[in-house]
């Protein structure tokens, strides 16, 4: 059943012609472009003169009231009263959450402030993650969200407790952050722990803020926050995870905690409204909206206007997040379903998913388009990540491999100690490498994840090839060859291996079954 008002396969056909030929599935990566978008764009900016917006000038006026519509326009996509929120625009993600980590490093250095205390969860990006170097009042990652649900309901053992700044912080304020979807394998963690930390009468919990990192979680999902007081106080997330373009991000703030962010000890361009350098250092801040105090200096103003054009193609296309979501979820279980169902000859399990015990694929509230795995021989050895996505490529796939930027979750996943990564980083590996298994473990998955303009094609053709690359079938413990060989030839340069019948036979794993099956096919 079509989720849209056209068909996946017209819209493709119109407005993503360079996918012809291409199974896209990185959307979490980012999701694609479609080509009105660009050609809108395009229009926009050869029919106006856009100004600096620092400035009186007709085309600076112009584009300040551009900005402040798609402001307004932002806002009302994600359901945010203009009166309870405002957003300040940034380079991305990342940029959104240092932003917030910054600003509560610098509260902390007014008169009569503490440092602040901050909590994490163990499937946060590593961008999350890094704000535990600004928290010098001491940071904590909490490993499970039954840990989070212990610590919010106060029903933690405290002796088991090894900072006891958690039990009785030194602070007076601090954070407490989580995604909203794993970029990792998808699974959709708890929006309302937000409004249940808000409204906790713990005292360990008093002053304690929520940052949510919504990248991964819009580019399927509906964010709502038109109940302001159960909303996080700060949502980070990135444009292009949405439209495909513009590059661009934004932090959405809560007003009610806007003066956790108004401290900030670094000002720039258009931020202040009076500096003093001689005879005494002073200056004042702008205090007409908190994103003027936020957005230091010359916004990136092209980019915001690219965003009309993205929310206008984005309705006319989609209607709403809520279709995306839809269509994503019929794909993911689909996807899902195949991968996991496929057997080895002897039984074995192609694929290792790496799946929350907490979702279900056919639960949009629990899980997102995503799927990662690691495949098996059949004697239940690995196959390198590195290996799947070189092979991937050769059949037009576009996937992620490795730790893709979530440490704590791929600890989890990989049941990986921290004594255990730390032996694999000493041994040489890096982020990126092809140490695909180090110690009978791999160090990564190979990731998959569908959006908004993924079809039942992407499904079908990578199904097929982990089917028709991977799967080894049973033979016969000593079987006939036709023929005395078989020679493999190399992508790369043409040059040619031969391999004996009875080197093959005594192969396992990768191509193995195939190697045989072709020498009796010859």
């Amino acid at each position: 059943m079509e989720c849209y008002p056209q068909s996946v396969s017209d819209i493709r056909n119109r407005e993503y012609p360079l996918l012809d030929g291409i199974t896209y599935l990185d959307h979490a990566g980012t999701t694609l472009y479609p080509r009105s978008l660009i050609h809108d764009f395009s229009k926009d900016l050869m029919s106006s003169v856009f100004g600096n917006p620092h400035s009186a000038s007709p085309s600076s006026e112009l584009s300040t009231k551009r900005i402040e519509r798609v402001r307004l326009r932002v806002l009302q996509f994600f359901k945010a009263d203009p009166k309870d929120f405002d957003i300040v625009f940034v380079a991305n993600a990342t940029a959104a959450i240092k932003l917030v980590g910054s600003a509560f490093q610098d509260y902390g250095y007014e008169p009569n402030q503490s440092e602040f205390w901050y909590g994490y969860h163990c499937d946060a990006h590593s961008s999350l993650v890094g704000v535990r170097g600004l928290a010098a009042a001491g940071s904590r990652c909490f490993n499970s969200d039954t840990e989070v649900e212990d610590w919010l309901a106060g029903r933690e053992d405290k002796d088991l407790i090894t900072d006891q700044r958690d039990i009785n912080p030194s602070r007076k304020y601090g954070l407490f952050a989580y995604p909203a979807q794993s970029n990792l394998n998808g699974r959709r963690l708890p929006l309302d722990w937000s409004n249940r930390l808000r409204k906790s009468s713990d005292l360990a919990h008093k002053n304690i803020y929520t940052l949510l990192d919504a990248a991964a979680y819009v580019s399927t999902a509906q964010l709502d926050l038109s109940d302001a007081p159960s909303a996080p106080d700060f949502t980070a997330l990135s444009f292009y995870k949405v439209f495909g373009f513009p590059d661009l991000g934004a932090l959405i703030v809560r007003k009610d905690a806007a003066h956790m962010l108004q401290r900030r000890r670094y000002f720039g361009g258009g931020t202040v409204a009076m500096v003093i350098n001689q005879h005494g250092e002073w200056h004042a801040m702008k205090d007409h909206s908190l994103h003027e105090q936020l957005e230091d200096g010359t916004l990136p103003f092209h980019s915001i206007i690219a965003l009309d054009s993205a929310l206008n193609n984005h309705q006319r296309l989609y209607e709403s997040m809520n279709n995306i979501s839809r269509h994503t979820k019929d794909l993911s279980l689909a996807l899902y379903n195949n991968l996991s169902s496929l057997r080895h000859g002897n039984g074995q399990a192609v694929c290792e998913i790496y799946k929350s015990t907490r979702s279900k694929y056919s639960d949009s509230a629990t899980q997102g388009p995503i799927i990662a795995f690691n495949i098996r021989t059949s004697h239940g050895g690995w196959i390198g990540k590195s290996q799947v996505e070189k092979l991937a490529i050769a059949r037009g796939i576009h996937l992620r491999t490795g730790g893709v930027c979530n440490p704590g979750g791929i600890a989890s996943s990989l049941n990986l100690s921290a004594a255990e990564l730390r032996r694999n980083y000493t041994e040489g590996m890096r982020c990126g490498d092809d140490l695909d298994v180090l110690h009978g473990k791999p160090t990564g998955v190979v990731r998959v994840s569908l959006g908004a303009m993924s079809s039942w094609d992407d499904v079908k053709v990578f199904s097929d090839f982990v089917e028709e690359t991977f799967v080894e079938e049973a033979f016969a413990e000593k079987p006939r060859p036709l023929v005395p060989s078989l020679t493999l030839v190399t992508l790369r340069d043409g040059s040619g291996r031969r391999f004996p019948a009875a080197a093959l036979r005594k192969l396992r794993g990768l191509f193995a079954a195939r190697m045989l099956r072709a020498l009796k096919d010859v």
